[in-house]
């Protein structure tokens, strides 16, 4: 059953979970570089997605409330999309006032706005608040979950599959809306560094709901809803979290089961880089833990790496500083990268030794005429670090700077003529 992460007391109509009855994570086995007590962790930059530390990071683990990352990622892009606003009114459904675990006690016929059901399921992880949204995009939950499934493959993430919005075990859900399918969530830690990675570059504005350090969700609540996340950076003010604040962090989403242990998703910004860290499986009875083994992951990648730049954006590749354009005005035209190309090194890394791969467009697609900004191919650069087993590979087009247009037939005739003499003088020349 998955639970909230704070001592469970009632508060003014809305409550935490009861306690789980299977047995707890109460210890993790670590043999990792960093003494890490985890069942599985990533580190990874937000930018690049370069995975800079790893714990059995590919292994797909009940993610707990870790899953609303996805719900969240989605009701955020229908905002974005016009498809909701996040003033609209939102009636809850049998489903939504029948589950259990961390709620607000939503009744059926209950009517909420977008925006306050968003923040109790990004700060306090409310199941109901998140079920009611699913099926007021959706319909139904399960049509909900399938876009949940359809977003994972698009993004790329390997091990995931949902079961339902919020990260309940399947023999928690209300029986009646429990999926055909007995498969119960699961994510690996990379994975959800993934699914953060999209959150926090699609909708950079998430930091919106995640630092809200409380929220009064009903007027007539006497008590306030607590972000479960100890680490945000304003809780160094906090009496009772201060010592877990961390300079930086915003973000993003606890989750807690007795089968998954404790888990968070964290992301913290320092002097321009951004981090995402993900944690699973650590103490089931020590909601601290997560934080701690987050600790450690943070800030061993801010002491250790920074982002370094192999190429700014508009910028001429040495050796592939121009391409040429059949039946063009200019037989050559200048090309300059689209996109940086970065890299999370060690400080004091050189990286000098990283050099460009290009790879042109088929000569036969490069005909006048072409507009400013066309690709014309990409740059390849390939890094490894000494801590990673494969080799961090990244890529970005080459464009023309200026448009290409297409030769009058006089010029074109004038430049087939000497392209005929000098083939000729090359047939002669290769005679002798």
């Amino acid at each position: 059953m998955l639970c909230m992460s704070i001592s469970p007391i009632a508060m003014g109509g809305v409550a935490l979970a009861a306690p789980a009855k299977k047995a707890a994570i109460t210890s993790t086995t670590s043999t990792d570089a960093l003494g890490l007590q985890v069942r599985s962790a990533i580190l990874m930059e937000a930018t690049t997605g370069q995975i800079i530390y790893s714990v059995n990071g590919d292994d797909p683990m009940p993610p707990a409330s870790m899953t609303k990352m996805m719900t969240e990622y989605i009701v955020a892009d229908q905002v974005k999309q016009g498809k909701l606003k996040w003033t609209d009114k939102v009636s809850t459904l049998e489903n939504a006032s029948k589950q259990i675990g961390s709620r607000v006690f939503l009744a059926q016929g209950d009517e909420h706005t977008v925006e306050q059901l968003y923040t109790a399921m990004a700060i306090a992880s409310a199941n109901d608040a998140t079920v009611a949204l699913a099926e007021k995009v959706a319909g139904t939950e399960q049509n909900f979950v399938k876009l949940m499934n359809d977003e994972a493959k698009r993004m790329g993430m390997k091990t995931a599959y949902f079961a339902n919005s919020t990260g309940l075990n399947v023999g928690d859900m209300p029986e009646n809306y429990r999926p055909s399918d007995p498969r119960e969530t699961k994510m690996s830690a990379q994975d959800a560094a993934t699914l953060a990675k999209y959150i926090v570059t699609d909708h950079p504005d998430f930091t919106k709901f995640t630092t809200i350090q409380s929220y009064k969700f009903r007027e007539r609540d006497k008590t306030l809803l607590q972000n479960l996340d100890w680490m945000l950076e304003a809780n160094k003010s906090n009496i009772n979290f201060k010592q877990y604040a961390y300079p930086g962090l915003d973000g993003l989403k606890t989750g807690h089961t007795e089968n998954a242990g404790n888990c968070f998703t964290g992301t913290a910004v320092r002097n321009g880089v951004r981090l995402i860290s993900v944690v699973m499986g650590t103490d089931a009875k020590q909601q601290k833990s997560r934080f701690v083994e987050t600790k450690k992951l943070l800030d061993y990648g801010f002491d250790n790496y920074e982002l370094k730049q192999v190429v700014a954006p508009k910028t001429t590749v040495k050796g592939a500083e121009h391409v040429a354009i059949k039946k063009s005005k200019q037989s050559e035209v200048a090309v300059v990268t689209d996109q940086p190309v970065g890299f999370m090194v060690k400080k004091g890394a050189n990286l000098s030794g990283i050099k460009p791969d290009v790879k042109w467009v088929d000569a036969d697609k490069l005909v006048a005429p072409l507009k400013k900004g066309t690709v014309v191919g990409t740059v390849t650069y390939t890094y490894k670090s000494d801590n990673s087993a494969t080799p961090t590979v990244k890529s970005v087009n080459l464009v023309t700077t200026e448009d290409a247009e297409k030769a009058g037939w006089f010029k074109l005739f004038l430049r087939a003529i000497g392209q005929f003499f000098a083939d000729l003088f090359t047939a002669i020349k290769n005679l002798f």
